[in-house]
């Protein structure tokens, strides 16, 4: 039976690994940060706290009798950090946290150790042309360059040690327990908000948590993806205005979105102090996934249709609207508005 380790195993992300781990009959350890999330982690899994990512961290007990090691704990994107540095606090769990793991993890005898990134490495937006892994890494902000960096360094140990190194860079993860800015949108698609985004025709790709979870742990196995990085999602696109339309569709809602020029939403953006997130909003991310295809024979086995289905039927459930943020739902879609429930 193969042993894994998931950091990070509370979170959105996290959980779904662990479940699908589980179901695959694996023995699966996950650490938490606190006593509180402690209860987030799914049943069967063995707990371990680890209250701080760093260079610092003793990974020894979560480590013990590990074979694989699945890295999904970090600090995340904030669109508004308040830190005095962020560069320099991104850098010190995202890419020192990570070295600190991977030294650890050799030193313990784990065999593979995969790593979730972030497309923000590839950029903040892609051209006609989706992004691929060949494309060369454009990070633009603090987040993105810890992981870069984090990427490269696991790269140059798995050159230089026998523990093999896969990384994946997902875009906007959704599913069950979304929280950020995906929740948002559903909170304006269900009060019907209307949004001036008629006119955006640009095409975003997303993955369902669930599929990102599989991902990961088909990578976790497959002999090929040894030494690999790859991007991966839902396998359509969408543009804005479609996702806001097929989310509303699956309310039983009709989605009001009206015509407005690109230009005067920009000049709005600049008004108001938010061009970072009217530019994404506006702006293509989409991956292309034969690679990962190709050398796996990994597919998608939800559809985005089946994706959206049970995330929205989760959020009309009565979810709490308030939830932990992942690492892979922050950077994609900028604050679209208010956050309570009317």
């Amino acid at each position: 039976m193969t042993c894994i380790l998931v950091t990070g195993a509370s979170g959105f992300v996290g959980r779904a690994v662990c479940e699908r781990a589980l179901s695959l009959g694996m023995k699966v350890k996950g650490t938490h940060r606190s006593v509180s999330s402690q209860s987030l982690v799914p049943a069967g899994v063995e707990r371990i706290q680890v209250q701080t990512v760093d260079q610092d961290t003793d990974w020894s007990r979560a480590l013990a009798g590990v074979e694989v090691v699945l890295h999904l704990a970090g600090r995340v994107h904030m669109a508004k950090d308040t830190a005095k540095d962020p560069l320099a606090i991104h850098r010190e769990v995202n890419t020192a946290g990570t070295e600190r793991l991977a030294r650890m993890a050799i030193v313990a005898g784990v065999r593979r150790l995969v790593y979730v990134s972030t497309v923000k490495v590839n950029g903040e937006q892609s051209s006609n042309v989706p992004f691929t892994e060949a494309d060369v890494p454009q990070p633009e902000d603090p987040y993105a360059i810890s992981k870069w960096e984090a990427e490269q360094l696991l790269c140059r140990i798995g050159v230089e040690t026998e523990m093999e190194v896969v990384i994946l860079r997902p875009p906007l993860v959704y599913g069950i327990g979304v929280g950020a800015n995906f929740l948002r949108l559903l909170h304006l698609a269900r009060r019907g908000v209307p949004l001036p985004l008629g006119s955006v025709s640009n095409r975003r790709s997303l993955i369902y948590v669930k599929n990102l979870a599989d991902a990961i742990l088909r990578t976790a196995i497959h002999p090929a993806a040894a030494g690999q990085t790859f991007l991966v999602s839902d396998g359509e696109d969408l543009s804005t205005p479609e996702l806001i339309g097929r989310i509303a569709n699956a309310m039983e809602l009709t989605a009001r979105v009206f015509r407005c020029p690109r230009h005067l939403l920009s000049v709005l953006g600049y008004l108001l102090g938010r061009s970072p997130e009217i530019r994404r909003l506006l702006s293509s991310l989409a991956v292309d996934c034969t690679k990962i295809y190709s050398e796996t024979g990994w597919k998608p086995p939800y559809t985005m249709s089946q994706g959206l289905k049970e995330t929205i039927e989760w959020y009309l459930a009565g979810e709490p609207l308030t939830r932990e943020v992942s690492s892979a739902s922050t950077a994609y879609f900028p604050r679209l508005g208010p956050t309570s429930k009317q």
